[in-house]
C-alpha cells in the first residue's frame, strides 16, 4: 500500500488571502516549512497539522487526507 498524505494548505491559504510568512508566523514555523508542505515534500507532525487546521477554521481531515499512489 503506497499511501500518501496530500493536503490543501495552499488552497485554502490563497481563499484566506494569506501569505506563506503570515501562516508560517501563525503557527510558529519557518516559510519555508508552509512551502514545503504546499508542495507535498514535508508531512507535518499532528500537532502542526492541528495548528494549521485551527489557523483555517478547518477540520483536520477536511486540510490533510490521505490518497492512494
Amino acid at each position: 500500500m503506497n499511501d500518501k498524505i496530500e493536503n490543501r494548505v495552499h488552497e485554502l491559504r490563497l481563499e484566506k488571502k494569506m501569505t506563506q510568512e503570515e501562516l508560517a508566523q501563525k503557527v510558529g514555523v519557518t516559510r519555508q516549512t508552509i512551502i514545503a508542505i504546499e508542495k507535498g515534500n514535508y508531512t507535518p507532525s499532528v500537532l502542526l497539522s492541528l495548528k494549521i487546521s485551527k489557523v483555517f477554521k478547518e477540520r483536520l481531515e477536511d486540510v490533510f487526507f490521505l490518497k492512494n499512489a
